[in-house]
């Protein structure tokens, strides 16, 4: 098993802090063997096992406890003779009826220490602004990074016996989802498993808490943001892509689900940014995919879209180190990533190789810019060691082995 050790640092730095702990995250991405890793490190700190609860309700197992009165009565039961603070974990809360009024009152009436996890923004972060606003902090989980998946491969004999670019290769192809990685790697089975997490998906995350009648529809607007990884567009431009194709929807449809979209965990929206006049702008944005493995499954082996891809990769690279990621517009030209964390900010490029036209392509932007925060180029080029103007270049395989 790996050991996620960012993510469970991140977890521990709120414990026992006066608020909850909320792990969010596409399903199957690993929530719930996080919280079993954290569990098992308060245990070697020193937490007796009888004051953690851990209920997961994807189980049968804690199907009676789908009531907030019902979960109530039975962490009242469950917690009353035991001394000092109780550490409440609650997998998949949004599965139980009224699960906000079960949370609040977990918060008022006990000596709790809680860490809830949940697949859906709608039903979950939504709910949670409404009742604690202000007493919460939401922790993003991402499929594996490529450090973890490289751990994973370690493992795993026939993958270790990959170099790092055939690793690089083949975590670009079947994505960072932890129970991947676990499994025989052919393709029949991992293409399948692939896609029946991403049918689960789509059917409890997206459809169910939508009501989405639509699903057909649905499928193609996912298929557009499939194809289009690393492309400019808006819900205007899918909405008249599939005008051209005999479907009739209006731009409000596709707004919608896209949102539903998001709310899932499945896409993540960069919104694009004006550097020059500091302000978001209102049209144009580029969706990226949480888990690039759902897009092998249900387009196969594409060869024409590698530098999207890698777009991807970075994207939720910088996510994961606690970065807002925004599409940047410098004049008439694009800067891929603006990315800000506190007072620091990173402008990167990310481009597939680096030639003449490529350099000059990838680094005017930058240079255009006149501050003095970081700027990157990021390249899938191996031996390339490029610095304008104190804009330096970078392998994509350094940035991501980075501590």
């Amino acid at each position: 098993m790996v050991i996620r050790e960012r993510i469970i640092e991140n977890v521990l730095n709120f414990m026992d802090e006066p608020v909850i702990k909320v792990l969010t995250g596409m399903r199957r991405s690993g929530k719930s063997i996080l919280l079993e890793q954290i569990i098992d490190e308060l245990i070697n700190r020193g937490i007796n096992r009888e004051n953690i609860i851990y209920i997961n309700f994807e189980s049968m197992r804690y199907e009676h406890l789908k009531d907030y009165v019902a979960l109530f009565d039975e962490v009242t039961r469950a917690t009353k003779t035991v001394k000092g603070k109780i550490y409440l974990f609650l997998d998949e809360i949004s599965e139980v009826n009224g699960w906000e009024n079960a949370v609040n009152t977990f918060r008022l009436d006990l000596d709790c220490d809680m860490t809830i996890t949940g697949s859906n923004a709608r039903t979950l972060t939504n709910e949670l602004d409404n009742l604690l606003k202000g007493r919460y902090v939401e922790i993003p989980i991402y499929p594996l990074d490529f450090k973890e998946y490289l751990e994973f491969a370690a493992n795993n004999t026939q993958e270790a016996s990959f170099n790092l670019l055939e690793h690089f290769a083949h975590f670009l192809r079947l994505g960072g989802l932890p129970g991947i990685h676990n499994i025989k790697w052919e393709e029949n089975i991992t293409v399948q498993y692939l896609s029946d997490i991403y049918n689960t998906v789509l059917l409890q995350d997206v459809v169910a808490p939508n009501k989405i009648r639509d699903v057909s529809l649905l499928e193609a607007i996912v298929q557009y943001i499939l194809e289009n990884v690393g492309n400019l567009y808006s819900a205007k431009t899918i909405s008249d892509h599939l005008r051209s194709r005999g479907r009739k929807l209006s731009t409000e449809t596709v707004y919608t689900y896209l949102n539903a979209l998001e709310d899932s965990y499945l896409i993540r929206k960069a919104p694009r940014y004006d550097i020059k006049a500091r302000r978001l702008l209102e049209t144009q944005e580029k969706y990226f995919l949480t888990d690039l493995g759902l897009r092998h499954a249900l387009l196969g082996n594409r060869g024409d879209d590698i530098s999207g891809l890698l777009e991807n990769v970075v994207y939720l690279e910088l996510c994961r180190r606690g970065y807002t990621v925004k599409v940047g517009k410098q004049g008439k030209v694009g800067v891929d990533f603006v990315a800000d964390r506190g007072d620091e900010r990173l402008y990167a490029q990310v481009t597939y190789i680096l030639n003449e036209d490529t350099t000059t392509r990838e680094f005017r932007p930058l240079m255009s810019i006149a501050d003095h925060h970081e700027k990157l180029v990021i390249t899938a080029d191996t031996g390339i060691n490029i610095n304008l103007e104190g804009i330096r270049s970078k392998n994509i395989l350094e940035f991501l082995m980075e501590s």
